[in-house]
């Protein structure tokens, strides 16, 4: 799911988002309740229209700002009471709030409002939130259950499964929430300070306790690698800010692994991006002419690295789907590391 954090894929259309492959995009509870709000978006017949987007959206319910604020959050059984990043002004988001604005959004996805933490952190903190986003989850779910939508159409509701590092709290809180009725469960709280070996030690034990008839979610994943080594531990559905950060920042991912368009080396290149890519930026430009672009400062170089990162990513999940289709994803995701490099060039 590429990120439109504030209701936009940074830099692109939703005509260029479709053609590069995407069916889902995520949006963030947080951002859009302080700007422009959800009252607003539901008087103008919600998040879909208010974008232009007609595909499925998905809503972070704002937890993750807990850990990510910092000192300007506080966490209380009733929810955060935090400061805006904006104007400084006090906001209370409690799990009733949280979904109350999912559903003035109108988003086809809402998920439960969770308690996240920094890894590392004591066994009594990561108890401690974790059992608070079981209450919390009740909470959401009870009260998302009496909200409408714009649109008057049902949104299907996710939970998030929380417990910090430990594999054996992982294990209870999954097994905890997979009693819950809800549609999907979204994995949080991983990628924030362990490594990679426990963050899939750890997937893989929550994805393991979870129902296999629905969809997992892991929340904030990653680079081409981390999806399919995401996939192998069970997971559907990732979102992550890398495709679209790092086009600003001049990274474009390819089939042999990330260039950085900024190196010199670029600079006389006539070859397209990625020779194996059908994206405008690959069929029309050269490597050096996004290179001379983004050290002017041109807009069209932040515009066309974001289209090529996204037609990628959603290139190597349609290629993975089908791989598992025809039962041979472990040979493809084998052969895919095996070309890709991590370090950029």
């Amino acid at each position: 799911m590429p990120v439109g954090t504030a209701g936009s894929v940074k830099g692109l259309t939703p005509a260029e988002i479709r053609a590069a492959g995407t069916q889902i995009v995520l949006s963030n509870t947080y951002h859009l309740m302080l700007r422009p709000g959800a009252d607003v978006i539901r008087e103008l017949g919600g998040l879909h229209r208010f974008m232009g987007w007609d595909g499925p959206i998905l809503t972070d319910s704002g937890g993750y700002q807990i850990m990510s604020l910092g000192d300007r959050a506080k966490v209380t059984e009733e929810g955060v009471l935090f400061h805006s990043h904006l104007d400084g002004r006090a906001e209370m988001l409690t799990p009733e709030r949280a979904m109350e604005i999912q559903a003035d959004l109108g988003v086809d996805i809402a998920v439960t409002l969770d308690h996240a933490v920094l890894l590392p952190i004591d066994d009594a903190g990561a108890r401690a939130a974790g059992e608070r986003t079981l209450r919390w989850t009740e909470r959401s779910l009870a009260h998302a259950r009496t909200r409408t939508t714009p649109t008057g159409l049902p949104q299907l509701l996710f939970t998030i499964v929380q417990g910090a590092g430990d594999a054996g709290l992982r294990a209870e809180m999954a097994a905890r929430s997979a009693a819950i009725p809800c549609d999907g469960y979204a994995i949080g709280g991983l990628s924030v300070g362990e490594s990679k070996e426990e963050t899939w030690a750890l997937a893989r034990i929550v994805n393991e306790a979870l129902p296999v008839d629905r969809p997992r979610y892991l929340m904030g994943m990653g680079t081409p690698v981390d999806l399919l080594d995401g996939i192998a531990s069970g997971v559907d559905l990732f979102d992550c800010v890398l495709p679209t950060r790092n086009a600003r920042n001049g990274m474009a991912f390819t089939s042999d692994g990330p260039i950085n368009i900024r190196n010199a080396a670029h600079a006389p290149d006539a070859a397209p991006l990625d020779r194996d890519c059908r994206c405008e930026a690959c069929r029309e430009f050269s490597r050096a002419y996004l290179r001379h672009l983004h050290q002017a400062g041109e807009m069209l170089a932040h515009r066309m690295l974001t289209l090529h990162n996204l037609t990628f990513y959603q290139t190597l999940m349609r290629e993975a789907r089908s791989a598992i289709e025809r039962s041979a994803f472990d040979a493809f995701a084998s052969a895919f590391k095996a070309c890709y490099r991590e370090r950029a060039v």
